[in-house]
């Protein structure tokens, strides 16, 4: 069993690329975890997706155990050397994924505040701070990337030092690439990191921080152990949900693979296999304990539940359909499988007309979307259509009742409707002085309130905006990019409900409804939004032998139309000589089966799943 004193849990927090998993792969080289023949880059990051866009989307918990010898002596509190079990994990960066992070904050002590040196603090950097400030962590703030040429130690010094208010000599600087620094860090973590605080003798109690289904070995779970011991073999059960399961292996993730051990002690962080079969008997946030000899039946309120997490609310919300509609159930078991690892993904069945059944999913922001949509693609060998992206609205009727709305196709009668409220965001962008008018002037465009301005340093802001949810879940962070040089970054949080002339805007193609371009607009940007829409559609779908009519309407009238000209045969190939009037008939005669064709039925459109892909892109 480790001592309890010779345990240190914590974690990485970052604004996204500014090394993580890079600062990671050094830590686990340097204590001797991964032999430096078999290290390879982003080794925490075992997701395909994650290593080809270069991102963290998963929490990765990995255990360490360090030889520590005090670089600063003497250090009174510590032993002169000794074995020290570091327990790591690794959080993403992108503001879609922040509660990951927040998952991971509560099941440490300590956490590694890491600053791109060239970049300087950027707008999830102070979001994750907060955090990490919330759950009362130690907090070590790290420079990253000093081996770039353009690092600039002391001048991104400043910026922490006046963000958290530390001693500028309690900022480390590190090169997660060529490892400089690293041992000093993991002298920071042994000394300024507490060991966790818990009741060894007590009945067991671990916090369930993320959890995943094995096709072989039922559900497993990553578990912060808080209080007493579990082992193998022993019964448990999860508090908020009541299920009872056996431990059958438990012990500590490595970068190695699973290490397992026949007990597991107050402080520890690693996995539990339970066996169960039932995805949702095991919920992230939720506490895992045990009876004691005399207790066997586990009674009630034996046991007190750790803090879980708060209930994350979706605000992106799009459905999503298979391709093919005997796929349905397939669908089904995939969103359930990654239903286990994500929290903030929550899903209900719809049907569509035109794409028969599917779910309607809520979900963080147009990044995770992008992400749930590969994953289900790639692991599941499903081809899927997803419909334009909404907010959720709350809608208020002439009968006084409020109902939420998360798809353009639930609004009611216009006749019905008193007022629609649209959720609201603070966001907050930290940019390069130079682009503060570029920065003002787009937020300006997508009807976004100032509200102050803050500098980091002579040639750094944060600007502090009110905007529509709406305005930013699509191409807002694209935009930003572009005005800045790709210098700003953005962080957002949901404030409340403010309500919102919008109008319900639907797609016609060749003269029929098209139930997945259905979108929500505001009703003085509605004929702007539908010449987007029906011109992307114009550039996606192929040609037919007929006429394709494309329409924007909002109620009953037409607010924007393209058309996409017909397939001709030469007709007149064959004729030579004769008078003009041959040719006339001939070409009368093909403009008249073509709109008999069209008349008959025969006119349906085949609209391609890029087109879908290209109006949610737009």
């Amino acid at each position: 069993m480790t001592d309890q004193k010779q345990i240190r849990n914590f974690c990485i927090i970052a604004h996204i690329d500014h090394g993580k998993s890079t600062l990671s792969d050094r830590l686990l080289e340097f204590t001797g975890t991964v032999e430096k023949r078999k290290m390879q880059n982003q080794i925490l990051d075992t997701m395909e997706l994650e290593r080809e866009k270069g991102i963290t989307i998963k929490l990765a918990p990995a255990r360490m155990e360090y030889d520590y010898t005090p670089i600063t002596p003497p250090n009174p509190p510590l032993k002169r050397g000794g074995t020290y079990v570091l327990n790591l994990i690794d959080t993403p960066g992108h503001v879609d994924f922040n509660y990951e992070v927040s998952r991971s904050l509560a099941a440490v002590e300590g956490a590694i505040l890491l600053v791109d040196a060239t970049q300087g603090v950027q707008a999830q950097t102070i979001a994750n701070l907060f955090l990490a400030i919330e759950e009362d962590l130690e907090i070590i703030p790290v420079l990253n990337k000093i081996d770039l040429p353009a690092a600039d130690v002391p001048a991104r010094t400043k910026e922490i030092v006046k963000l958290i208010g530390c001693d500028p000599k309690e900022v480390l600087a590190v090169s997660g690439k060529t490892g400089e620094g690293v041992e000093a860090l993991l002298d920071a973590i042994v000394k300024r990191i507490p060991a966790p605080k818990g009741n060894t003798d007590a009945n067991p109690r671990a916090l369930i921080f993320d959890s995943f289904y094995d096709d072989y070995r039922g559900v497993m779970a990553y578990i912060r152990m808080v209080d007493g011991l579990l082992e193998k073999g022993s019964k448990i059960e999860m508090i908020g949900t009541s299920a009872r399961a056996e431990v059958l292996e438990i012990g500590a993730v490595t970068p190695n693979g699973l290490k397992p051990s026949p007990e597991f002690s107050t402080g520890q962080i690693g996995y539990v296999v339970t066996g169960l079969k039932d995805i949702s008997a095991c919920r992230v946030g939720d506490t895992i304990t045990s009876g004691t000899p005399p207790n066997p039946p586990l009674k009630r309120g034996v046991t007190s539940p750790l803090p879980g997490y708060k209930d994350v609310k979706p605000m992106v919300f799009a459905g999503m359909f298979p391709q093919e509609g005997n796929d349905f159930q397939k669908l089904r078991e995939a969103i359930e499988r990654l239903k286990l690892n994500d929290s903030a993904l929550i899903y209900e069945p719809e049907h569509s007309p035109a794409l028969g059944y599917g779910f309607r999913c809520g979900l963080l922001g147009m990044l995770h979307l992008e992400i749930l949509k590969e994953r289900l693609e790639r692991e599941f060998n499903l081809e899927l259509v997803v419909t334009v992206p909404s907010v959720a609205y709350q809608v208020h009727q002439r009968s006084k009742e409020m109902i939420i709305i998360k798809s353009p196709l639930d609004l009611p009668d216009p006749s019905h409707i008193d007022f629609i409220e649209e959720p609201w965001v603070k966001l907050d962008i930290v940019t390069p002085t130079d682009y503060v008018g570029a920065v003002m002037q787009l937020v300006q465009d997508r009807r976004g309130t100032y509200k102050n301005t803050e500098y980091l340093s002579e040639n750094r802001a944060i600007l502090h905006y009110e905007i529509p949810l709406s305005m930013i879940i699509v191409d807002f962070y694209d935009k930003l990019k572009g005005v800045t040089a790709g210098y700003a970054s953005m962080n957002y949080e949901v404030i409340d409900y403010r309500e919102a002339n919008v109008v319900r805007m639907n797609i016609l193609v060749a003269e029929d409804t098209v139930d997945a371009f259905a979108t929500l607009v505001y009703r003085d940007e509605a004929d702007k939004a539908g010449r987007r829409i029906v011109k992307s559609l114009k550039e996606s779908i192929p040609r037919a032998n007929f006429v394709i009519k494309l329409q924007a309407a909002v109620g009953g009238k037409i607010v924007a139309s393209e058309r996409i000209s017909a397939v001709r045969k030469d007709v007149t190939a064959n004729l030579y000589g004769g008078d003009v009037t041959r040719k006339r008939k001939l070409l009368e005669k093909q403009k008249k089966g073509k709109a008999k064709m069209l008349a008959h039925g025969k006119g349906k459109v085949n609209i391609p799943t890029n087109a879908y892909l290209n109006v949610l892109k737009r």
